[in-house]
């Protein structure tokens, strides 16, 4: 049968930790291996599905632009799940990776993809921080990669045009901080990926965006067993209405550069901040 539904952004999100759960690499290396998780909201949702843990969230876009966090809180905003027991990742990402082999699993979330599946994370902070430094190299280890990232985030350009026009350092004037792009390499599982995997036979997208919440929210036609469907829906009902996915502390925004302000170049608010102080 043919179902049509409706899902919000943070919906869209739960929807892909969902899926990416249960991927079959994914569940050996919770039994026994390891999986690395880079912060992001999505990549949060997904935290929170295997361990119950929330991440904490650096960079983010909201209506001022792109921002970080307010102040630093405490927890993981990179998690290490070893044979599914927790530790932070933070600061060690590279002697982590050093340890990883090929049935070991990565996940981390983009800022944009395109239609041919590649995908690319913003870099706010010189070479991207420890993640912008490790992540592009992953494929090279022969780790599995995995790359989370919702339908929103798909570009109407290829994602090496838009690494081409954009730059830290370009933009004399940013709405938050200027960024770059940072290319990222794996298995890119959105919404539609994350149904196929969870038992749909297809899925497609109808329309994009909506209104009174549902802004970038998307509406989809899927295809499968009438059997399976009926069991589908009560996946549609507990991630119906979620909020963003992230430590609490966290998600607040900085309003006039954050912790790692010193890093952010051309942002508006810090020189609205200078003139402050003039």
């Amino acid at each position: 049968m043919n179902a049509q539904i409706s899902l919000t952004v943070p919906e869209g999100k739960r929807l892909i930790a969902k899926g990416v759960a249960a991927l079959p690499e994914v569940r050996c290396a919770m039994e026994d291996g390891m999986i690395l998780l880079k912060g992001g909201t999505t990549v949060s949702a997904l935290a929170e599905e295997l361990a119950g843990i929330p991440l904490r969230i650096s960079g983010r876009i909201t209506v001022r632009g792109t921002v970080a966090a307010a102040r630093t809180v405490d927890g993981p905003h990179s998690l290490l799940l070893r044979r599914g027991r927790p530790e932070s990742a933070d600061g060690r990402l590279e002697e982590i990776v050093a340890e990883m082999g090929s049935n070991d699993v990565v996940v981390c979330g983009a800022n944009l993809i395109d239609m041919n599946g590649n995908a690319a994370m913003m870099a706010g902070r010189f070479l991207g921080g420890e993640p912008g430094r490790v992540l592009p190299l992953l494929p090279s280890e022969g780790v599995v990669c995995i790359v989370a990232a919702g339908i929103e985030k798909l570009s109407p350009v290829p994602v090496t045009e838009a690494m081409r026009v954009c730059g830290r350092k370009r933009p004399g004037w940013s709405m938050g901080m200027a960024v770059g792009l940072v290319p990222l390499f794996g298995r890119l599982v959105t919404e539609l990926e994350s149904l196929r995997i969870l038992g749909a036979r297809d899925a497609w997208v109808i329309g994009r965006g909506g209104v009174e919440g549902a802004s970038g929210g998307s509406t989809l036609i899927v295809d499968g067993d009438a059997e399976w469907f009926d069991a589908f829906r009560g996946v549609l009902w507990e991630i119906a209405g979620a909020g963003t996915s992230g430590l609490q502390g966290s998600l607040e925004e900085c309003l006039r550069c954050g912790p790692n302000g010193v890093e952010h170049r051309a942002c508006c608010y810090r020189d609205a901040l200078r003139k402050e102080n003039d």
